[in-house]
């Protein structure tokens, strides 16, 4: 439960979410992607009241201006790495020669052009959040919200997916949102948020 945060998230700021486990980490995250509408008090993504929105709604919302990295991926099993990263563009119609295009090269991006065909239970626990990495930057969001996206990758690989994410906010100005415990990570972020019991301790 998170009792009266006071946040203000800048368009195109990068931010660390940090603190103990249960200190309210996810639910605050959960809330910032409109998963979760709040019990009281209000939340504005941008000039939208997300209390006073309906599902489909946020599930417009979700589509086609947030992107997601969960910490658990997420991951359709059924599906192929390319069928999963394409997952966001299908919500929106017939995927496109661009949209693609767009997810073949995020693919080679984060060192999966060469899993494309292969279903998650085939990919080692790196390899499943790098393709949730690139699921989540696909349909160019304006917001990415992130639950500890190196949390699984080797040392070099992190710094490689954190590279693409903080590129993604230079070029493109997106907002990031980063819940996690690696020091290293939110030292690169403009300011860190720390979370305490569900309470804002620290930013």
């Amino acid at each position: 439960m998170l009792k009266g945060i006071d946040l203000f998230v800048p368009e195109g700021d990068y931010i660390a979410i940090m603190g103990p486990s249960g200190s309210g980490k996810s639910t605050l995250l959960n809330l910032l992607g409109c998963l979760d509408k709040p019990t009281s008090g209000g939340f504005f993504l941008g000039e939208d009241d997300v209390a006073q929105l309906d599902d489909d709604q946020l599930a417009a919302i979700r589509a086609s201006r947030i992107g997601f990295v969960f910490q658990s991926y997420n991951l359709i099993p059924q599906l192929t790495v390319l069928e999963n990263i394409e997952s966001p563009l299908s919500y929106q119609g017939p995927i496109t020669e661009e949209g693609r295009e767009r997810c073949l090269a995020l693919a080679r991006l984060v060192g999966l052009g060469e899993r494309l065909t292969h279903r998650p239970p085939q990919l080692s626990g790196g390899q499943q959040q790098r393709a949730g990495i690139a699921r989540g930057l696909v349909n160019l969001p304006r917001y990415v919200l992130a639950d500890e996206p190196t949390g699984n990758l080797d040392a070099a690989t992190a710094t490689q997916i954190a590279d693409l994410l903080f590129a993604l906010n230079a070029q493109h100005a997106t907002t990031l949102v980063l819940v996690t415990h690696d020091e290293k990570l939110a030292a690169r972020c403009a300011r860190r948020i720390r979370l305490e019991a569900g309470r804002l301790i620290a930013s």
